[in-house]
């Protein structure tokens, strides 16, 4: 470290003195896939433990309702489990929010399940890097501003449901992002420290196709098939995609024996708009498509989900914040790089309510989403202390 005061240094040491790898190691060692209820109770029981120990008030928040389309085409709720909000100092004059979420991308029967240290000093487990190592990061940078006295105050956001949209808590994130000086998200880096820029949006949508079951072979014409129709508006919406908006009919789900006309189709598709702009255009083709093959096939169309996601530009407020941290970096001698990505996650909706976010201020590692996922041990000190000086200088400076 190059260009430290004496009160930074001491933060750095408290940060680096905390409990970063046991935490994540514990955190870890206990399966919170998305849809593993009684396992994000349990993480969520151990985060309001270690969180519990900051000044503040901390609740666990029962998740908002949230809804699925079966493959039957029916729409059910989805069980989701609690998000952890702590807030403290409400009334500081500069307020931040630090989020991350405690779910992962493997269910509570996936095989990958354990952790196992490599030579080359990395840790390969389920959410090492996604984002458990980021929360012993966030977790070490607060209690190290604490320890020197840093009176701003924030809010803390851990949701049970990051990697499937957050639907239950976008509200939630929504509500706390407001108002606030800036946002640190503690999603990880890449392996070299690069950064997370631009992200453009997502909309995951669930679209019914009802016709009518005839038999194929003695009255087909009495037929209207919902899949052939569940096609046509798949070509019809990948004709939509451009430059900026990219379209992925993913899935037909419906049919049946082969001698009956299909009446049920259920066609899955997102979209990546790149800006609002494509949003608009986006939604559009959605409406024309489902009236013009709706009247073609003789058949209903229901439309299900949205564009949970928006685009997140970098605009001045971010830029100063990018600024900030790159500045962070270099009296650190770390260099900071950012990069624009197509990937999405809570960023995008802080973003959206006029909060300039990084959102990837977590461990550095790699091949998340997969049983090679690892968390590059040396990275939890070295992060840590990018975030404490950070929030230092913003407490000090603003943006």
């Amino acid at each position: 470290m190059t260009a430290l005061t004496q009160r930074e240094e001491q933060a750095v040491a408290a940060a680096h003195a905390s409990p970063m790898l046991e935490r994540t190691r514990a955190w870890s060692a206990v399966n919170s896939g998305t849809g593993n209820i009684d396992g994000l109770a349990q993480v969520a029981e151990m985060l309001a433990r270690d969180f519990g120990a900051l000044p503040g008030t901390l609740r666990l928040v029962a998740a908002s309702a949230a809804e699925r389309v079966g493959t039957d085409g029916s729409v059910s709720a989805v069980p989701h489990g609690q998000h952890l909000h702590l807030s403290v100092r409400p009334d500081a004059q500069r307020r931040l929010l630090l989020t991350g979420h405690m779910d992962t991308v493997y269910p509570a029967d996936h095989p990958f399940q354990t952790l196992t240290d490599r030579p080359d000093g990395t840790i390969n487990g389920p959410g090492v890097a996604d984002m458990k190592g980021g929360l012993a990061v966030m977790l070490a940078a607060l209690e190290a501003v604490e320890a020197v006295g840093c009176p701003i105050g924030y809010d803390v956001v851990i949701n049970s449901d990051e990697e499937t949209g957050s639907f239950s808590s976008a509200e939630l994130i929504a509500a706390t992002a407001r108002g606030k000086l800036a946002a640190l998200t503690y999603e990880p880096a890449l392996p070299d420290g690069t950064l997370a820029g631009a992200r453009g949006g997502t909309g995951n949508f669930s679209i019914v196709v009802r016709g009518r079951a005839a038999h194929a072979g003695r009255n087909p014409e009495d037929g209207r098939n919902a899949i052939v129709a569940a096609a046509a508006l798949a070509l019809a919406l990948n004709a939509a995609k451009s430059p900026r908006l990219s379209v992925n009919p993913a899935r037909i789900d419906g049919g049946g024996p082969n001698n009956v006309v299909p009446d049920l189709a259920v066609l899955r598709v997102n979209f990546r708009p790149k800006d609002l702009a494509e949003i608009d255009r986006a939604r559009a083709s959605i409406d024309t498509a489902v009236a013009d093959v709706a009247a073609a096939h003789d058949v209903s169309i229901e439309v299900h989900g949205s564009f949970n996601r928006p685009p997140k530009p970098i605009d001045a407020g971010a830029q100063r914040l990018f600024d900030l941290v790159q500045s962070v970096g270099a009296d650190m001698g770390l260099p900071i790089a950012w990069r624009d990505t197509g990937g999405v996650c809570d960023g995008n909706n802080i973003a959206a309510a006029g909060t300039p976010v990084i959102d990837t201020m977590g461990v550095r590692g790699g091949a998340i989403h997969s049983s090679d996922e690892y968390l590059i041990v040396d990275s939890l000190a070295e992060r840590a202390a990018l975030s404490t000086i950070t929030i230092l200088r913003l407490a000090e400076n603003g943006l």
